[in-house]
């Protein structure tokens, strides 16, 4: 049995067990004494879904059909799915979770990412989502980077700074290389977010402001987060080798934090 028939076996398993698991009641259908099946039957799935039966029955039997994102959707709201049974489904149809439609914002969440860059002081940390757009920093990371803080919501982000601020030119020692790289991640990132539109935006703006991002853009280079040394040059403290090292915090989808770490006196880099 290859991976992907195991995927599709497992969704038809689980989907089976989940609308078994459904009181008909809960859904404005009778419960006569005639009902065999516990739960709801293939075809009322199928029906309050939007689907056709048939298509539904071949889903859970595991056979090769592809459903869209919002088919399903339509079944995470049909079987009353949580998020992360909404996470496995995805799992096992597309071989990776789904991508939140915009940046999580969270009031509580945003606190705990403030936490966690204050906590890594002295050292530069911030942390941004996938598109690149930074939600919480801490003083070393203003101190080596810019005042996040005093920029546009829509121009908080790290591309957009690489790319646009002539004060990026100055503390990127490599900064060719540097620019290349973000751009080389932004183009992976919309491999997986076709239809975001923060994404859509700030690539077409991009494009129109900035003739790095138009001339690399089109090379499609495709560069994924790696641990590496990045140079920085700090007006007052001069040029310093940090190692740079992204974590992704688990129960929070898409948030990257970027942690830079000292690199000892003797290590190559």
């Amino acid at each position: 049995m290859t991976d992907n028939e195991h995927r599709r076996r497992e969704l038809g398993a689980f989907l089976r067990s989940r609308r078994e698991r459904i009181n008909p009641e809960t859904v404005g259908l009778p419960t006569g004494r005639r009902r065999r099946t516990s739960g709801l039957r293939r075809e009322e799935v199928a029906v309050l879904a939007g689907l056709s039966p048939t298509w539904y029955t071949y889903l859970e039997q595991g056979r090769d059909i592809h459903p869209s994102h919002e088919v399903l959707d339509s079944l995470v709201r049909m079987l009353q799915l949580n998020d992360d049974e909404r996470s496995y489904i995805y799992q096992l149809a597309y071989g990776q979770r789904p991508v939140k439609d915009s940046p999580l914002r969270e009031a509580d969440t945003e606190a705990i990412l403030w936490q966690i860059a204050d906590a890594y002081t002295p050292n530069p940390v911030y942390i941004a989502n996938q598109v690149a757009d930074v939600l919480a920093w801490n003083t070393a990371a203003t101190e080596w980077y810019t005042d996040f803080a005093k920029l546009p919501d829509e121009h908080r982000n790290t591309v957009w700074w690489t790319l646009m601020e002539p004060e990026a030119r100055e503390r990127l020692v490599m900064w060719d290389d540097e620019a290349k790289d973000v751009i080389g991640r932004l183009r992976a990132v919309s491999a997986v977010r076709p239809g975001d539109r923060r994404l859509s935006q700030l690539i077409a703006d991009l494009m129109k402001e900035s003739p790095e991002m138009r001339r690399w853009w089109s090379d499609h280079e495709i560069r994924n987060q790696a641990p590496r040394v990045r140079w920085l040059r700090h007006p007052q403290l001069g040029v310093r080798a940090m190692n740079l090292v992204v974590a992704y915090p688990a129960g929070i989808d898409g948030i990257g934090i970027a942690f830079h770490l000292p690199v000892p006196d003797d290590e190559d880099v």
